[in-house]
């Protein structure tokens, strides 16, 4: 019988899942089912993953993480087929995406799934939200070129040919991990797919010792080319938007045009303007970087243009300025738009002609100075205000880039994070392990208004704060920031072994079930009650009773009763 799932249709109860699993801690053991599972960091995997790429190259390290997702998705099948051996096909076949979510690996959302096990009939449409795998790329190795679940997708064409009893074939059309907005993938008979024998291949174990020491050399090759590529050019970023943002200025390098830079405070600004002198054929000569802002409106133009002995009380020396000084070579303006109204004519005159006088001389002085502004606010909307001058916007407008805010790039979070971990702990002498789980998950959520200058600020306290061989908190890297809270319910173990989700009415009765199943009566569970109450009040029976939700009088009674008033 066909069947088909429909998106409003809810998941089954996930209870005949959770009850699987059993925590043995004096044995060393956590099972699920009958099957010994393990509680491993995310960021171990990570590395694993990282050393099996370097090691053995993409292709190879992709096959080698389907095969090790193809043999847990058909133990979870067996699984799958014991728990809910009178449930229909759809009930279970979803304990599979059900299973991925309870593991943590990633959370399946089914979008269309007709299944028609008499025939052999199946397509299967689903999202991957959070996959774990994403994860391990933004931390480890970057954004991929081709999708990244490849444990993942193992499971999935494991699991599902298992429970089709024919070979059913899923593929990643779109993964986060190589740059798309969304993980989505599609599922259908292996003789559906035009490249089947192809993609079969991974499947199959491939001996790698006669490659390795040619694989060796290319990954160090290749190594060495990124860290160069890094550390000269454009800072650390290999997101989508700031990869535009590079190929774009890269265009505008090595001509001489006059380059515009717009985004937030904080956004890595001077970094590029550096950039572009680095890319540039002055790289050779003066950079000059100069905050407009910091300077006194007075004495902005004898900064930035030079002054004559004389021209004015206090001056009692000639001195050239910045654009003097960066001849032949690039001067970064930061701020722009807080120039005085005779220092932007001067700069315009500058730009036109190449030209320029000191403050209190007659002479002009010929300059050969590439110009790269920066501005955190509209200079349009200057120039509607009077503020600005519109023909000096107009010939500094030639060639705007805007530069994303950290918000818009997340994905080089983990990268960035790497760097100020790096720099932080030369400069303290100190070596810790990096972000927490939680801390690093906490910054994925933060909206970072100060973007990177604020991230490294915030590394810097961490690594400050903690001591040598431990793992930067959420408490040492940030103070006074609320921390999200989940939005669904989150599984916890209780005493039992048992996975229930905090605060629910589900393990609210799962306790009572408890105590009335150990014999445990009433009066034993009252009197620790108050004992635990009176411990919290410091024995102040008042303190108690406002605990409990009782009078004084009413608890003092039953103290008493208990023959416990004496010991308050």
């Amino acid at each position: 019988m066909a069947i088909s799932y429909k998106p409003q249709l809810k998941y089954i109860d996930f209870q005949d899942l959770t009850e699987q699993i059993r925590f043995q801690s004096t044995e060393g053991k956590i099972w699920f089912g009958e099957q010994r599972m393990l509680l491993m960091q995310v960021n171990a995997m990570a590395t694993f993953r990282r050393e099996m790429v370097n090691t053995m190259g993409i292709e190879r390290a992709k096959g080698f993480f389907l095969r090790l997702g193809y043999q847990s998705g058909l133990k979870d099948a067996e699984l799958a087929r014991k728990l809910r051996p009178h449930c229909s096909e759809l009930d279970i076949f979803l304990a599979g995406p059900q299973l991925h979510s309870l593991k943590g690996m990633v959370k399946a959302v089914p979008i269309e799934i007709d299944i028609d096990q008499e025939t052999g009939s199946f397509y299967c449409e689903l999202e991957w939200i959070d996959s774990f795998e994403v994860d391990i790329c933004q931390t480890e190795l970057g954004q991929m070129e081709e999708p990244a679940c490849w444990s993942l997708l193992g499971y999935a064409c494991a699991y599902t040919s298992s429970f089709m009893g024919r070979e059913i074939i899923f593929r990643e059309v779109s993964c986060r991990g190589s740059g798309d907005d969304k993980c989505m993938i599609v599922g259908k008979p292996a003789e559906e797919w035009e490249d089947m024998t192809e993609f079969t291949k991974y499947f199959k174990a491939d001996p790698i010792i006669e490659e390795l020491y040619d694989l060796q050399s290319q990954v160090s090759s290749l190594r060495s080319s990124l860290e160069k590529q890094q550390g000269q050019y454009y800072g650390i970023g290999q997101s989508t938007s700031y990869n535009k943002v590079c190929k774009m200025i890269d265009k505008a390098a090595m001509g001489k045009v006059s380059v515009l830079l717009l985004g937030e405070t904080g956004v890595g600004k001077e970094v590029i303007a550096r950039s572009v002198h680095l890319r540039s054929e002055r790289a050779e000569q003066p950079f000059i970087a100069v905050n407009c802002a910091a300077i006194p409106p007075d004495l902005i133009e004898a900064e930035l243009f030079g002054v004559e002995k004389g021209a004015y009380t206090g001056a009692n020396q000639s001195r050239p300025g910045r654009f003097e000084r960066a001849n032949t070579g690039t001067i970064f303006l930061d701020e722009v738009v807080e120039l005085t109204p005779r220092a932007q004519a001067t700069l315009l005159r500058v730009l036109q002609e190449g030209e320029l006088e000191r403050v209190g001389d007659n002479r002009t002085r010929s300059v050969n100075v590439r110009v790269i502004a920066a501005t955190n606010e509209s200079l349009e909307k200057a120039v509607e205000e009077g503020r600005f001058r519109s023909d000096l916007f107009y010939r500094l407008n030639v060639f705007p880039v805007k530069i994303p805010p950290l918000r818009e790039r997340f994905e080089d979070l983990s990268l960035l994070a790497e760097h100020f971990l790096g720099k932080f702990h030369s400069e303290y002498n100190k070596r810790t392990l990096g972000l927490s789980d939680k801390a690093m998950d906490m910054c994925m959520h933060y909206h970072w208004p100060g973007n990177i200058r604020e991230l490294g600020n915030v590394i810097e306290r961490g690594v400050i704060l903690t001591d040598n061989n431990e793992s930067i908190s959420c408490e040492s890297l940030f103070a006074g920031v609320p921390e999200p809270q989940p939005k669904e319910p989150q599984g916890v173990v209780d005493n039992q072994g048992q996975l229930v989700e905090e605060g629910c009415e589900g393990a609210t009765g799962d306790w009572a079930s408890q105590i009335l199943g150990n014999g445990i009566g009433l009066d034993d569970v009252e009197e620790t009650l108050m004992r635990r109450a009176m411990e919290e009040a410091n024995q102040n029976v008042s303190g108690a009773a406002r605990i409990l939700g009782l009078t004084r009088p009413a608890l003092a009674y039953r103290l008493k009763k208990f023959g416990m008033l004496a010991e308050s």
